[in-house]
Order: C-alpha cells, then structure tokens, then sequence
C-alpha cells in the first residue's frame, strides 16, 4: 500500500474540487465485508492524470463519466485516473470492503454479554479507504451524503440527522468536511436523547452498558451543555454542525475522535466500577476537548498534516481551560500538571522529538507518528504561556478572526499567526518561531545570592532558547501543632532570561519557579528549598504548586540528578497527608511503575514495594471514616498492586469486600486476581470462574490479563502465540494479553522472549499494520528487561529489520526509556 506524499497531495489539491460524495454502504451482506457504493462528483482544473484511494476486499466495478475503468488496474489502494480533461467529472466505485477488528476503517465488535453485534468507523489518516473510495487528504474538503441499509433493529448514527425507511438510515448531507472526518456508528445501541438550545444531543452505547450509561447521563449532558455554553461565550462563529450526538463504542484505539456532530469515545468511559472524581474529570475533559474540535479541526481543518497541532494543541488546551470555567471541575490544571506534561516532557527529551509545529512532514505515516505527547501537552502549554504573555483578550479575538477566515475551509501556522498579529503589538511571529519550531524542554536554575544588607537576589539561569513568563512563588514555614506549613508570601512576575537579579527579600524555605505551571520548562530547587521540600511538601496550600514540585522532584530522577529512593522517601514523607486525588494517583503510579519496577535494581525492588504497601495502608486507615472515597479507592488499587504477599488481597476477594470498604466490584476483583496470579497464587480454575461471573468483554480482558501473567511455561507460551502467532486477538484482547506476559517478579521466566520479541514484533506489525504495531509496541515491549542485552538487541532490530514506521517510533522511544533506566540505576 502506497501512503500519500505532501507532494502528491499539494499537487491533487491543486488540480481538483471535489464537490460531493453519495455513499451507499449495505452492513447486511454477512460478518466479514460490507458493501461500498461511492459516487464522487468533481472537477478538475486542466487536463491531467490523477488517482483515487480505496483498500477493498474485492473491487467490483468502476466507472468514471459513465465509461467502465479495469478494477485491475488497482495498485496497492490507488486506482489512477488517466487522461482526465479540465471540467466536471463523476466517479463511481463498487466494492466489497472488509471489517476490521483493530479499530481502523469500520470495526466490528460482537458483544460477548449478550451477543449483540455493533459497528463503528475510525476513518482517520488513511483508514476512510478501508470503507469507500475517497480523495483521501485533509484539503480536500467536499459535501458528504451518506446512506446505510442495516440489519433490522439497529440503530445508524452519522455526522448529521438520520432518517430511516425500510431498513435504509439516510444522514442528512454535511457541510464541507474532510474525508477523514467521516462516521457511522450502528447497531441496537442503547440511546439518550434531549435537545439543548434546539440542537439535537445523544449519548449512545451498546444495550449491555445501558444501566451505567443511564446512572451518568445526567452528568454526561451537565457538561457537554456547559461545554457548549461557554464555547458560544468564547467564540463568535455557532456551532456549525445540525446535531452532537456522543457514542461510547467498543475497543476504541483513542480516548475519543472528533467527527463533526457523531463524537466516537472508547466506551471504557461508561463507568462499570466505582472510579474517582479525578477519573470523572477526566472524561468531562475528553467531552470538551472532542468539541472544541468541532471549531478547532472541523470547522477549520489543517491542510496538510505538518500542522496537526492547530487541531490537537488547541482543543487540548481549550479542553482543560473551558472545563474549569464552565463545570464544577476547577482543579483541571493540576490533573493537567500531574498527567499530560510528563507526556509532553517525557516525548520531547527522545530522539523522535519533533516541533510542536514541524517545518515539513513528507508522508502520512510519518504524520502519524507526531499524534504525541508534543502535539497534546507540549502544544497545550505553549497556548497557556502565549495567553499569559499576550493576554486572553487578544488571544481569543485572534481565533475568532482565524475562524471567520477559514471557515469550513483550511488553514496553517502562518494563517493563525497572522490572524493573531491583527489583534496586538507584540512580536507573534517570533513567539512562534521560538516556541512552535523548536524541539527540547528548557531548564530553569535558580541562584539565589545574598546581598550586603541581609536580603537576597535571585537570578534564574536558562538552559535552552525560549522565552518565559513565570510565576516564582516566596514560601515560608510555619511549623503549627497539625504540621509543617509553606505559607505563601509573594508570588512574582518574572522574564526570562533576566535583564538583572530580582530581589526577593529574606531567604524563603522554598523558592519556586513556575509556580502555577503558566510555561513548559523542567525546573530545578536551590538546596534549601529541597529541604523545605522534602518535608513540608504536602504543607503547600495550593495543588497545581504541589504538582510543580512533584513534576520537578519526578524530572530530577529522571535525569539522573535524584536518586530514586529520595523520590519514594518524599512519598512516603508527604503523600499520607495529600489530599488532592490526582496528586496521589499520579505519584503512586510513578514510585511504583518506573521507580520500583525500572529505575531500582532488582535487589532493591522489595523494600521500595514495602514502602509503597505501608504507604497505602496508612491511606486506607486514614479513610476509614468514609469521607474520602476517592482517596481510598486509589489507595486500595495501588495496595493490590504493590503487595509482595498475596493472603491478604485473597481474603478481600473471597469476602467480596475490603474491610472498611469498598465491596468488590468487577474491576477491583479482576485486580486482585491478575496480582495474585502474577504471585502464583491462583489457577485457571479461579479465572474462569470469574469469567463466568463477569462474561462482559472488560471480563474477556481480565481473563487474557490474568492468564497471560500466570508463573508457568505453559501460559507464558500459549500467550505469545496468541499475541504473535495468529492473528486471531482484536486490539483489546491483544493489548491486554500484553499487559499480563511481563512482569517483573518473572523476569527470569520469560528472558528466552526478549530476543524472539524484536523479531516477532516486526512480523506481526508488518501483517496487522499501524494500530497494532501501537499496541506491539508500548505493551508488549519487555520493560522490565532493563540491561544492556535487551537495549543491543533493539539497537540491532532498528539497525536490520525495517519494522514498519509506527513500530520503528515505539521501539526508539522505549530503548530511550531503557537506556534512561540504565543510567539512574548507576547514581
């Protein structure tokens, strides 16, 4: 299969206008291939050959100004178009196209709870050629017309307003989007509906989720209408779409995608188990960043994939920042802090680091790689420090000019940098030069040198190129009978680099840059503020100045400049007396995933899980009082997994109950059981009794998990086959099955797997393509290998074996990762 050049697609954009698609899709013709009927009306500009995309399982006819074309003259998933004339043309194409279980092109998912059958489109980047003919590139926007013959009793959502007559579903034609932005979701889903300021919205799922879905649908339409209130605040363009329907569908490779008026979410969002308020948050933050897009992406739509960070930066951004304004969640940032800017500094210390905005990306698979940690968080926090340097005022008359513009049309970089300049004095082009084309995280130092009257000067050192606009935060201790306090006494303003020292009075116990997070740089502590850091961090009164410390004290380990037992010694110092969630959370899963599983040595592995056990215990005792449910939860799950001894995680499962709370319900007992079977301390007996007691598909999951962790040969072998053998696991079975085969109390079981990985690995990628070559190679990567063995073979595998693109990034960033975790273990 070819993929599409920038060059080829500037040169098609330049020659065609593609006015219309009429799509007929059959979903009735069995389980294995639909029917495809794609009619394309467009126009070229002179005379000239062309081609059209489409992957089909059997091409049967086509037909170009009503004279038959070969079907054979197809190469890969081009079929050319040959001595095409200036003016209009009509296409059309018949095939059978295949479902997909990767979640790319239409998925097909049979429920295992009630053996109902649903179907959904992911149609991004090449993926609309698994599912009808198209012009497959992002400015190449036309108008869609889209009907779906369906089997009877189901139920077929589209981008706009469906209408059905015997057992044919016809949407409401769209305006101009581009092809990748298409959707059907069908199936006997289970609906809500209601309308909102005359709009039609739904939330949909499939039947067997339909008593969760239900219990948080109010929830669910809260925060998609204050969503949609408060972006009709910000932006003067309305929302351009006739309906927003929300469908929460199965085995969903992202959190959500955008598709005008038909958002897909992975359905792991309809809660079957208790979950936190920060998981909550989460997911208000995935509904309104998926409609930002609708402005950001949809309605203005990148024209090449060089400038995805004009969809991606902006609704991530936008995301957060509405949802503190408009819902009850007003402490995203801080889950912002704690989770998505480690992605984006993680990403862009790499070798595969990249521009948030990069000068040229050739290729579409080399463009599918930069969907990162840089183009989120990276981008994100670049938009926060330009409003903090331009002011919200001027920022938001900038995107409402951008939109006004380039409406239901394309733009790039340069269009939304001129579109800010109209708005402010300030040098825009620079800012973005500085911060949109550059790669790297910046550090900044603190020297604080005392002065000859007794007070002290700061001056920041900068290692790196950009500006910033900072807060420093002045701390003070105050030592009272509950505790140690850091009180806050001055927050300053602060450039840099500096034109002169700053003073800041008398020596503070913690000094602070970047406090409230407003910029994207690693920060560092002059010795005293370490002190004061170490064991009175929990006394700052603020969580998103808590997070800053913590991101700093995790970037420290990282780099090699703090031992990783200091790290779990601050935890264990600190974390009893924190009470905001994603704080805990975020902590907890980095002492436990990267300090005591990679970054110690395996002779010190058991102490650092003693200290991590004894800390949630005492977070269990301090919940008792069932005022902090939230916390306690997080405390319980992280209890299980830590615990090197398996009796008693084994009572609360034959109890069916944590002492005190809470009662077990499916995720915690699924938990409990992939520990214990990771400790040897279950069977297949036990497994399949709990898949008969929960035979949902996250229980189909659980299973894969549990077995594939079991200490024996046997599974460990009988796993690998499944994963690399066959091809038979959808994506999640898969991911899944990953999850479980390594594990770090069994890495002497499974070293004969680490070479035949990398070989396996290219395989499999090479025949199941990019989304499981994603899952090959963040999940079943041998993490827990961490010597200098595993980081030579994967040199050697990048050097001879030409693993596809998407696998090629995975496995530079994890043997980055790898060699990080080999040089802290030497501190």
């Amino acid at each position: 299969m070819s993929v599409l050049t920038r060059d080829e697609a500037q040169t098609r954009a330049q020659l065609l206008d593609v006015r219309r698609y009429t799509i007929e899709l059959d979903l009735t013709t069995g389980d294995e291939t639909f029917d495809s009927v794609t009619v394309i009306g467009f126009a070229t500009r002179a005379d000239a050959d062309t081609f059209v995309e489409v992957k089909p399982a059997e091409l049967r006819s086509v037909t170009l100004d009503g004279q038959p074309l070969d079907p054979e003259t197809l190469d890969g998933n081009r079929l050319p178009l040959k001595n095409l004339t200036a003016g209009e043309h009509e296409l059309r194409v018949e095939a059978a196209m295949r479902y997909s279980r990767t979640g790319e092109g239409m998925h097909r998912f049979t429920d295992p709870t009630d053996g109902e059958t649903y179907v959904y489109t992911q149609m991004f980047m090449d993926d609309v050629q698994r599912v009808f003919a198209a012009f497959d590139q992002p400015d190449l926007k036309s108008v869609f017309a889209l009907s779906v013959k369906a089997p009877e009793g189901w139920t077929v959502l589209a981008n706009g307003i469906t209408e059905h007559t015997d057992g044919v579903w016809t949407a409401a034609p769209t305006p101009p989007i581009s092809t990748y932005l298409v959707a059907v979701a069908a199936g006997p889903w289970h609906s809500v509906t209601t309308e909102h300021r005359g709009l039609p919205f739904g939330l949909h799922c499939r039947r067997s989720l339909a008593p969760y879905l239900d219990a948080d649908a109010d929830e669910l339409l809260a925060v998609t209408r204050q969503c949609y209130d408060r972006y009709h605040e910000k932006f003067t363009e309305p929302y351009p779409f006739d309906s927003y329907d929300q469908a929460f569908v199965p085995e969903f490779n992202a959190g959500a995608m955008e598709n005008p008026g038909l958002v897909t979410f992975r359905d792991d969002f309809v809660y079957r188990s208790a979950v936190t308020d920060t998981e909550r948050q989460t997911r208000a933050m995935v509904i309104a960043h998926e409609m930002a897009h609708m402005w950001f992406g949809d309605l203005v739509t990148l024209r090449w994939w060089d400038d995805i960070w004009l969809n991606e930066s902006f609704a991530e951004y936008m995301g957060y920042q509405t949802l503190t304004e408009a819902t009850r969640f007003t402490d995203t940032w801080t889950d912002f802090g704690v989770v998505r800017k480690g992605w984006g500094y993680d990403a862009d210390q790499r070798p595969s680091t990249h521009p948030v905005a990069p000068e040229a990306v050739d290729d579409t698979a080399s463009a599918l790689l930069n969907f990162d940690g840089i183009s989120y968080a990276k981008g994100a926090s670049a938009l926060r420090q330009l409003v903090a340097w331009l002011g919200e005022k001027d920022f938001l008359a900038g995107i409402n000019t951008h939109f006004e513009r380039h409406r239901f049309g394309n733009a790039t970089l340069a269009d939304f940098i001129d579109s800010l300049a109209a708005h402010t004095d300030r040098d825009v082009h620079a800012w973005a030069d500085a911060w949109l084309r550059t790669t790297g995280v910046d550090t900044l130092t603190p020297r604080v040198t005392p002065a000859a009257d007794g007070t002290y000067t700061l001056q920041v050192e900068r290692t790196g190129s950009r500006p910033h606009h900072i807060a420093v935060g002045l701390y003070d201790l105050d030592v009272a009978d509950e505790g140690r306090h850091l009180v806050l006494r001055e927050r300053l303003d602060l450039d840099v680099p500096q034109t002169e020292p700053q003073s800041i009075g008398k020596r503070p116990t913690l000094l602070l840059l970047n406090d409230g997070d407003l910029s994207y740089a690693k920060v560092r502590f002059d010795p005293e503020s370490f002190e004061g850091v170490r064991t009175a961090l929990s006394g700052l009164p603020e969580p998103l100045t808590r997070a800053v410390v913590w991101n700093a004290l995790r970037d420290a380990v990282r780099d090699g400049e703090l031992p990783a037992t200091a790290y779990l010694e601050t935890a264990r110092t600190n974390l009893p007396r924190e009470t905001d969630l994603a704080l805990v959370q975020g902590v907890l899963g980095f002492a436990s995933v990267q300090v005591a599983d990679r970054y110690l040595a395996p002779g010190q592995r058991p102490a650092a899980l003693a200290t991590l056990a004894s800390l949630c215990r005492d977070l269990i005792r301090r919940t008792e009082d069932g005022d902090h449910p939230g916390l306690r939860l997080i405390a319980v799950r992280h209890f299980i997994d830590v615990t090197a001894q398996p009796e008693p995680i084994a009572a609360w499962l034959a109890d069916g109950i944590v002492p005190g709370g809470p009662e077990l319900d499916p995720e915690l007992r699924w938990r409990i059981l992939s520990r214990l079977a990771v400790l040897g301390a279950t069977d297949e007996t036990a497994i399949a009794a709990e898949l008969e007691r929960d035979p949902s598909a996250t229980g189909q999951e659980g299973a894969a998990r549990c077995r594939a962790a079991l200490p024996d040969p046997e599974a460990k072998a009988r796993a690998w086959d499944q994963m690399f053998a066959t091809d038979d696991l959808s994506n999640y079975l898969f991911t899944a099955t990953a999850q479980g085969f390594w594990q770090p109390e069994q890495t002497e079981l499974v070293r004969q797997y680490v070479p035949r990985y990398y070989r396996d690995a290219v395989a499999v990628a090479a025949r199941r393509g990019p989304a499981i070559a994603d899952v090959v190679g963040r999940w079943a990567f041998p993490v827990y290998a961490v010597d200098a063995e595993t980081l030579s073979l994967g040199e050697a595998c990048l050097r001879e074996a030409d693993p596809i693109p998407a696998l090629r990034r995975k496995l530079v960033d994890q043997l980055d990762d790898l060699g990080r975790a080999l040089r802290v273990r030497e501190i």
